[in-house]
């Protein structure tokens, strides 16, 4: 275990060091700059503040200073909110975007194995048939649709919460929002899986021992099935607590998707750059993550 996790450690250095120089080199690479505005600043503006920002200097400079900084988590000033620092920022909006990602998260992954457990001991029952109808309308949604919806139904038309984040209960219909897809999705891996679990002959001999059937669905059948859920659930968390983007945007919630899609509107090179790496390193430890928990789910799983 310690080999392995040794093992992955380097290579997770390695993949945000790739996705560091990917991200760093294709901003470089687009053209104009992040100055550009309506009314073209004149080229005296430009140099100044090219030279503020370290722009003026050979791309390898700027590149081996970047790496430099990056490593202090230092991703910089802002360009366009001027006088704050992206590491500051993005921070500020992370807090925000975990207490959100974390309450739907563990929302999705609860009910999700709850609903997905229920849908498969009554296997072409009513009750089956009524959740999969559901989870697979929902699976068919994206999240910015969804934020859509319950935007209209619930603070347009019915006025029972807020619109923006902000305000107190604001982050109701953000969680909702966030937690409908994964949980619709989570039903449909656990159901697949458990019913393969019910089926082994280690269930069928529980039963005939005169296993209390909740016992043999929650630490027999559950444990082994709940697998593939593991197997999901890590990129799934690192994507909610990032705050799905355009979710943030829409319901005016002051996380970190809404500040990485307005740096992109607003060209805000260090913003994206800093924004991007650092949700690369958060799916990266999640999978990490993710990898050992298989081996807390199933023993007999080889990390080898």
């Amino acid at each position: 275990m310690a080999l392995y996790i040794c093992k992955r450690l380097v290579l997770a250095v390695i993949t945000i060091f790739l996705i560091i120089t990917i991200t760093f080199f294709a901003m470089h690479s687009i053209p104009g700059n992040p100055f550009l505005k309506e009314k073209a600043p004149s080229a005296a503006v430009t140099a100044a503040l090219e030279a503020k920002y370290g722009l003026d200097k050979p791309l390898s400079q700027q590149y081996t200073t970047y790496l430099k900084d990056v490593l202090k988590f230092d991703f910089g000033p802002s360009i366009k909110q001027r006088g704050r620092n992206v590491s500051t920022i993005i921070m500020n909006g992370f807090k925000v975007s975990a207490k959100l990602g974390g309450t739907a998260a563990g929302s999705a992954i609860v009910l999700g194995l709850i609903f997905g457990s229920i849908a498969a001991v009554f296997h072409n029952k009513v009750i089956d048939k009524v959740i999969m109808f559901i989870s697979t309308a929902m699976v068919a949604m994206p999240s910015f649709i969804i934020a859509t919806l319950v935007l209209l139904i619930f603070c347009v038309n019915l006025k029972l919460f807020p619109a923006n984040g902000n305000e107190p209960g604001g982050l109701v219909l953000p969680i909702i929002s966030l937690a409908l897809y994964p949980m619709s999705y989570i039903i449909r891996l656990t159901r697949s899986s458990m019913l393969d679990v019910l089926g082994q002959d280690y269930i069928r001999t529980a039963r005939a021992k005169g296993v209390k059937p909740p016992k043999v669905l929650f630490k027999h059948a559950l444990r082994n099935a709940v697998i593939p859920v593991v197997t999901y659930a890590g990129p799934m968390i690192a994507y909610i607590i990032t705050g799905s983007l355009v979710v943030e945007k829409i319901l005016a919630v002051p996380g970190l998707g809404k500040e990485f899609i307005s740096s992109i509107v607003n060209r805000d090179y260090t913003m994206i750059m800093g924004t991007t790496i650092f949700l690369a390193a958060l799916i990266v430890i999640m999978m990490l993550i993710t990898d050992i928990l298989y081996k807390v789910f199933d023993p007999r799983i080889d990390l080898s």
